[in-house]
């Protein structure tokens, strides 16, 4: 019979672990028991990770996905507006860095009652704000939260599965986090038709509270405490994390205000650097040091780092390219609610695949999977008109998201298999690489994607403007057409030639962009194809070696006939 959940719980660590059986005990330090539940226990467990992970991930994801409609609430420019979801990253991305530790030496409860006592003030405290310095800080405050809260869910998620299921779970939950880009676009709408940015606010820290009451109620299991922190580990975080936040800026903000037009951009970028190299020279010289920069350096890492940059940037095909150019073409939120069902369903597709396959001999597969899926949706893609509407995306939408699901479960587990290789000494270097990656990517890719869009927009713009004189019978032709809609409303053919003109114009723009973002969508394809065909030949590498070995060793092995001929002379 199944133990109840909080059996033997009060025992001093020594004591309980002294219960458990040899797959019941954490793999890490800072991870709980995974003792053996019931199936209905296991199912309670999964809807509260479930929960946590949503309330953690699905409030930055509204921001992203309604940045428009919240900067006309708060009356501030689209730059101003851009700062908003790049102080939840700057505050996100590195925060694993002292959570991991504070969950190894304080344990899972308090860690579990900080981040969401701190989500939930959070939450409330979006509902009293209506400025935006205020709106400004309880986003990087969210931020915080989130980190917490991320890692919270897909433990609760281990927790549903049975032992041998158990990195199924782990992917699962892993995946989570992503749902919530969709989620957030097909329910914003509606809760904004409600009461604006406080209907959504009010739904958040609803969620919030049910999370809060749910890890209440249902507790993990306990952890082992060590005690690990280090003065130095402070210093290392003074230096890294202002350095990731700088950096976040540049990513964020370069493309709006421009590159090279905004001083601040390249001194925040010299900080960055500066910050950086500082906090990695500290780390390099420490005994126990917070970031392994030598693992970090060795050439599996890199490759595995390489791999995932690669596909966080190429993935912002969907976020940032597909949404611009439906924005471009004239689309509006409540238009696209058939393409983000689409693309939920296949990011729910794409982590089932992802867990049912899993193979922990072949966790490179899935990575040259996905970027293939990439390569071939982004193609699809390329091929876009200013006719283009969300059902001709459908499909290759539903690619690159099924690839976005498929990937990072295989990814987590390739770097979390290196380190547990190692004795888990290095599992706070790489779990905090993976976030910052994961992070900056998803910034560097838009920023890249948007970067050329300008670029190549004004290219096609000056090249189709060039075609068009007054000369050209077609251009008097539909100059003409245009400005005959006005006709019945002005009558200075003079005002009614320069609006049809301001109409050409318009047209002229749109085109433009709709060829830039072809551009884009070519450049990623033909990016995610090579980087298919890197990561194939690093997995096909030892085996074709090993091949080639066992062939050469076959060769110098003499037959039995040979060896008895041998013998006898």
């Amino acid at each position: 019979m199944a133990r109840r959940a909080d059996h033997n719980w009060h025992l001093p660590w020594d004591q309980y672990l002294a219960t458990l059986k040899p797959h019941e005990r954490p793999t890490l330090p800072g991870s709980p028991a995974t003792p053996d539940h019931t199936a209905w226990l296991r199912l309670q467990y999964a809807l509260t990770g479930v929960l946590v992970a949503m309330v953690g991930s699905l409030g930055n994801a509204a921001v992203l996905a309604n940045l428009t409609n919240l900067q006309g609430s708060l009356g501030i420019t689209p730059t101003e507006a851009a700062w908003l979801p790049v102080v939840f990253v700057m505050t996100n991305a590195c925060m694993n860095l002292i959570l991991f530790k504070f969950r190894q030496q304080y344990g899972l409860r308090l860690f579990t009652q900080i981040c969401l006592t701190a989500f939930v003030v959070t939450c409330a405290a979006h509902l009293a704000v209506d400025n935006y310095e205020s709106t400004l800080f309880v986003r990087a405050v969210a931020g915080m939260a989130a980190a917490g809260l991320s890692s919270l869910g897909f433990l609760y998620m281990i927790q549903a599965f049975p032992a041998q299921h158990r990195l199924k779970g782990l992917v699962i939950g892993i995946g989570l986090s992503s749902f919530a880009v969709p989620i957030a676009r097909l329910i914003m709408p509606s809760l904004l038709e409600l009461n604006d940015w406080r209907a959504f606010y009010t739904f958040e820290l609803g969620m919030a509270l049910l999370a809060w009451a749910a890890v209440q109620v249902l507790r993990l299991p306990p952890s082992e405490r060590l005690k690990l922190f280090e003065p130095l580990d402070f210093l290392t975080f003074a230096l890294f994390a202002p350095g990731v936040a700088l950096l976040a800026a540049v990513l964020g903000l370069g493309r709006i205000v421009w590159w090279i037009e905004a001083p601040w951009i390249g001194w925040a970028l010299a900080g960055a650097i500066l910050l950086l190299t500082a906090a990695l020279t500290v780390e390099y010289n420490r005994r126990n040091p917070l970031i392994n920069v030598r693992w970090l350096s060795g050439p599996d890492i890199l490759r595995l780092f390489g791999a995932i940059l690669l596909i966080r940037l190429t993935l912002s095909e969907q976020t940032s390219g597909a949404v611009g150019f439906l924005t471009v073409v004239g689309l509006g939120p409540d238009q696209l609610h058939g393409l983000f069902l689409v693309i939920l369903l296949a990011m729910m597709a794409g982590t089932a695949v992802a867990a049912l396959t899993l193979d922990m001999t072949r966790l490179n597969l899935p990575i040259a999977i996905a970027l293939g899926l990439i390569a071939v949706g982004a193609f699809i893609d390329s091929h876009a008109t200013v006719l283009t509407r969300p059902a001709q995306l459908y499909l290759s939408q539903a690619l690159i998201a099924f690839a976005s699901a498929l990937f990072v479960g295989p990814a987590l587990l390739i770097g979390v298999g290196k380190v547990l290789q190692q004795g888990a000494r290095n599992i706070i270097s790489f779990i905090v690489m993976f976030s910052v990656l994961q992070n900056l990517g998803g910034l560097a890719g838009s920023a890249l994607i948007g970067t050329i869009q300008v670029v190549r927009e004004k290219f096609h713009s000056n090249q189709l403007a060039a075609d068009i004189t007054s000369l050209d019978p077609q251009v008097v032709l539909r100059l003409r057409q245009l400005s005959g809609a006005y006709s019945s409303t002005i009558t200075d053919p003079a005002l009614l030639n320069a609006e049809g003109a301001a109409l050409l114009t318009r047209q002229v723009t749109q085109q433009a962009n709709v060829l830039a973002y072809n551009d884009v969508f070519l450049i990623i394809a033909v990016v995610a194809g090579l980087g298919c065909a890197w990561v194939t030949a690093v997995h096909l590498r030892p085996r074709l070696k090993a091949r080639r070995q066992a062939k050469r060793e076959a060769r110098n092995t003499p037959t039995p006939d040979a060896a008895a001929v041998a013998a006898a002379d």
